[in-house]
């Protein structure tokens, strides 16, 4: 199980980390933003996979920021797909 850390732009939220095992989602968990939200997107994306979840969340957006917490899951989710250092 590889395990992502990945610091969002933009949002509330300050860090992701989450894992990926055989392309499916687990143990998401954001550092600040709305708690109650950010918890059910852990709940609700765990076993998931990564590759629907980052198409559904891509822009997701919260206000007028141009993104939100789940669009820059989105991009953190891409990246580690993408083997990229998040």
């Amino acid at each position: 199980m590889q395990e992502y850390t990945y610091r969002p732009q933009g949002t509330c939220s300050t860090e992701i980390f989450f894992s990926i095992d055989d392309g499916k989602l687990h143990n998401v968990r954001f550092t600040n933003g709305c708690n109650g939200n950010l918890k059910a997107i852990g709940r609700l994306v765990e076993g998931a996979d990564a590759r629907q979840v980052m198409e559904t969340l891509r822009g997701n957006l919260c206000g007028n920021r141009g993104t939100s917490c789940a669009d820059q899951f989105s991009k953190a989710i891409e990246q580690a797909l993408a083997g990229e250092p998040a």
